[in-house]
């Protein structure tokens, strides 16, 4: 999965819930997000592995309480 593709899909679950999604910091390898009170890390590579991406956003789905897609 393209990393823009997973940071737009986790900005429109945040959107929908009503909560910000932020940059707190960068680092040499990955980002840290806030989504609400969850840091997410996502790696700084043009494409993430398919099971990276999925966990990522089933750690934001549990905490925003969605039901997955």
């Amino acid at each position: 999965m393209k990393r823009r593709d997973l940071l737009q899909d986790l900005r429109q679950r945040a959107k929908a819930a009503g909560v910000s999604f932020d940059l707190v910091r960068n680092g040499a390898r990955h980002d840290v997000f806030g989504l609400g009170g969850l840091m997410i890390t996502v790696p700084r590579h043009r494409e993430i592995n398919e099971r990276t991406a999925q966990g990522i956003v089933r750690s934001a789905i549990s905490y925003l309480g969605e039901s997955a897609k």
